[in-house]
């Protein structure tokens, strides 16, 4: 049933896909021609594919494009009537909000199509283990960074299932274990997330949040000292960035990737226009697709802008957006090559802007609980409209505050950065940031 209805889900996002788009591309035939009969020396804008689009097309509303939308609606309807047992079996369930123009509130509340993920973390997490097996049992769990890893984590953790089942849910990080030369054990735990008085079995589960890498080493050492410690049916889910921790599993590896294009832009576009309807602002619809193509996937880019779009709405402030992202994007990937992969993937100190003589650079990036505040550190700290459209002019090392979460664990998500001048003397990577710009 779970992969009917998300076979379903992917034919709805590839519908809106193609609706918006066809929409966009009747809208810029439109403007093309009103400003063509103005002006006979019209350019298409740089800010629009869909113009180029038409442009290769030979013009709007061609046959192509009506066959794809016939494709579109026939794969929608194939796998509608391939569901029937499904629609049966959902007759029963209390029916949702009206969509899409309402899924903003239901977005605003859960996780977005992470349903089959978070299947196989339940199943890993609630199944009993054979006497024969291996114990304690490892899930890992790998995918680029803040693509949502840790927030499905925390979902199944804050399962009433899974806390009914383990009596300790503990919390370990990279820094507690990427000292080599002492052994890792569960003493270095930086966070019981949960603990359950009333189950007198001592099963636990401990989730090791890694960024990279971790040694041979250091895992065979922490992996026996959960051995001998941890009681049967305790269970690990390893976390990390980086694609070899797959080995550490004794069960199959759950690979975690951004969305495809299709499901990207539904989710951006509801968080972004709400309840407003795109085809009363084709204009801005036009713009925001592109935007969302820019972004490439990641969330974190959508939450960000989608916020600052949806609280300016009107087309100048969304084209200075546009502009933005793509100086950001062509700047970074001239210095970075293919490792650059997308805006907030911050490896190492990555340029944003330029401002006069000076040049705003992210240093790195954290994350902070819901506890902390921010503002308690000793730099100031300015919001991300501020860093990318804002009057405000940062001197030194100052903070940013990207955006806090909406669900569990509710963090807030920051930037370290920095405003750099030429005559500071950096390394040779960033004169190039100057040569370029300038």
């Amino acid at each position: 049933m779970l992969q009917l209805l998300n076979r379903l889900r992917e034919e709805m996002y590839r519908g809106h896909h193609k609706l918006d788009t066809y929409s966009c591309l009747a809208h810029n035939d439109q403007a093309a021609n009103q400003q063509q009969a103005v002006s006979p020396s019209f350019t298409p804008s740089s800010f629009n594919p869909a113009k180029r689009f038409r442009f290769r097309n030979g013009g709007s509303s061609s046959s192509c494009e009506q066959d794809q939308i016939k494709e579109a609606v026939s794969s929608l309807d194939i796998a509608i009537r391939d569901t029937s047992e499904l629609v049966v079996f959902l007759s029963r369930c209390p029916p949702l909000y009206q969509q899409p123009y309402c899924m903003y509130l239901l977005l605003n509340k859960c996780m977005f199509g992470r349903q089959m993920e978070m299947e196989q973390i339940m199943n890993f997490l609630l199944h009993e283990e054979a006497c024969s097996a291996e114990y304690p049992a490892v899930l890992p769990i790998f995918g680029p960074g803040k693509v949502g890893k840790t927030t499905m984590i925390d979902h199944a953790c804050n399962d009433d299932r899974v806390r009914n089942r383990f009596s300790k849910i503990l919390c370990v990080s990279q820094d507690s274990i990427k000292d080599e030369k002492r052994i890792a054990t569960l003493s270095d735990c930086d966070v019981i997330k949960h603990h359950n008085h009333t189950i007198q079995e001592e099963r636990m589960l401990v989730i090791i949040e890694l960024t990279g890498e971790i040694d041979e080493g250091t895992w065979r050492e922490l992996y026996s000292d959960c051995k001998h410690h941890l009681a049967s049916g305790s269970k690990i889910i390893v976390a990390s960035r980086s694609e070899t921790i797959a080995r550490l599993g004794t069960t199959q590896a759950l690979r975690v990737q951004f969305f495809a294009q299709k499901a990207y832009w539904y989710f951006f576009k509801v968080r972004t226009f709400g309840s407003t309807k795109t085809e009363d602002h084709p204009k801005l619809a036009s713009i925001a697709m592109e935007i969302a193509r820019e972004m490439r996937g990641c969330f974190f880019s959508a939450h960000v802008y989608s916020r600052l779009l949806k609280a300016n709405f009107n087309a100048h402030f969304w084209s200075m957006a546009l502009a933005i992202i793509k100086e950001f994007k062509q700047m970074n990937l001239f210095l970075f090559g293919s490792q650059f992969v997308d805006p907030w993937q911050v490896v190492e100190p990555v340029y944003i802007k330029k401002k006069s003589s000076e040049y705003l650079v992210i240093i790195d990036d954290y994350q902070t609980g819901s506890a902390q505040n921010p503002a308690q550190s000793g730099h100031p700290i300015l919001s991300i409209q501020d860093l990318l459209f804002g009057t405000v002019r940062p001197q030194g090392k100052f903070k940013v505050l990207a955006w806090r979460s909406h669900l569990p664990p509710y963090y807030s998500y920051m930037l370290n950065c920095e405003v750099w001048r030429p005559q500071q003397g950096m390394a040779s990577r960033k004169k190039r940031v100057q040569k370029i710009v300038s």
